[in-house]
């Protein structure tokens, strides 16, 4: 029998929903993404678009979300360019008791909030994350692309787990976390992650839920895979040079994690990732190939391509790391909202 105090609890709960912002570029994306929060079957108490020193994509949102329309606020970055700051900025700001984040470039399920929301009636849950699903702009993936690197487009790759499960990480454009997570890990490291369009470096939220980890011990840490959000892919990350460039840049993030957390669980996940997920995906690669069917090589070629790149960008990083005799990222507390 369900305990009657569950449903007065997740009644209790508010979620506030952070999007961080940077390009007008993106203009029709960002208004749907906000479009897709204020249409949750499980109301947000509030919707934050976090703007990265852009004063004019800044003057734009707050014009077109105004005093009437009272559940999106816009902001600034407060602190240094790039999405870890912003992110801790839309923290700093929420007055919920639960934090989720949404990419700019994506949208909501209609019971993503919902699905989270329930994932939180276990008082040891900390954090929740769901499944990206890639929206390919071009209308279908591309017949080399292989799922184990659905990663490379922010989006849930093959290997992980169905259902709700325990991970190590959640990830972080389609995530969640109570807001006493923070209070005990801090916030997004920065200096690791994305920064606008510059090398798409990656795992701040790996390294985030690792803090976690150490901090509390016995905290839990889910996917629910039916927590769904659409993740759009445009027809320049279809390209296999920024395959390429993303999992080099990966590596050079991974290098960076295992730095400030060590590597035992820095890269815990990845062990498995790449001696069973990917050899996995190169025999069924190969096998395709043989039988004829399309993209069975390059999606092989791919896999191997990707684990390369991926070392030596860990290589690299590892390397300048040492040199410089510590980690490159600082993971200081949340910033208080300004007045």
């Amino acid at each position: 029998m369900s305990d009657p105090r569950d449903s007065r609890d997740r009644h209790d709960r508010r979620f506030s929903v952070v999007i961080c912002v940077y390009t007008e570029d993106r203009w029709d994306d960002i208004l749907a993404a906000v479009d897709s929060v204020r249409r949750q079957s499980r109301p947000a108490l509030e919707t934050l678009l976090v703007v990265d020193h852009n004063p004019a994509l800044l003057e734009r949102l707050a014009k077109e979300y105004g005093a009437d329309v009272e559940e999106v606020r816009v902001l600034a970055n407060a602190g240094p360019r790039g999405l870890s700051a912003g992110r801790n900025t839309g923290i700093a700001a929420s007055r919920g008791d639960i934090v989720a984040f949404l990419d700019d470039d994506a949208v909501a399920e209609r019971d993503w909030l919902r699905h989270f929301d329930a994932a939180y009636d276990d008082p040891a849950v900390v954090a929740v994350g769901g499944r990206t699903v890639p929206a390919w702009v071009s209308g279908r993936r591309p017949a080399w692309f292989p799922e184990e690197f659905d990663w490379i487009v922010g989006c849930t790759y093959r290997g992980l787990p169905p259902g709700r499960v325990r991970v190590r990480n959640v990830l972080g454009g389609n995530a969640s976390f109570r807001r006493e997570a923070f209070d005990a890990a801090g916030g997004f490291a920065t200096g690791i992650g994305r920064d606008g369009d510059r090398r798409p470096l990656g795992c701040e939220e790996t390294e985030l839920c690792v803090r976690l980890g150490t901090a509390l011990p016995h905290a839990v840490l889910l996917i629910d895979d039916r927590a769904v959000i659409h993740h759009k892919v445009p027809a320049a990350r279809e390209r296999f040079g920024y395959f390429r460039t993303r999992a080099y840049a990966e590596g050079l993030s991974k290098a960076l994690v295992a730095r400030s957390v060590g590597a035992g669980k820095g890269l815990e996940t990845e062990r498995r990732y790449t001696t069973r997920v990917l050899p996995a995906g190169v025999a069924r690669g190969l096998r395709d190939f043989v039988l004829g069917r399309p993209g069975g090589a390059g999606r092989a070629v791919a896999i191997v391509t990707g684990v390369t790149a991926a070392a030596a960008g860990y290589a690299r990083g590892a390397l300048r790391a040492r040199l410089k005799g510590g980690a490159t990222f600082s993971s200081g507390p949340i910033p208080k909202e300004p007045t």
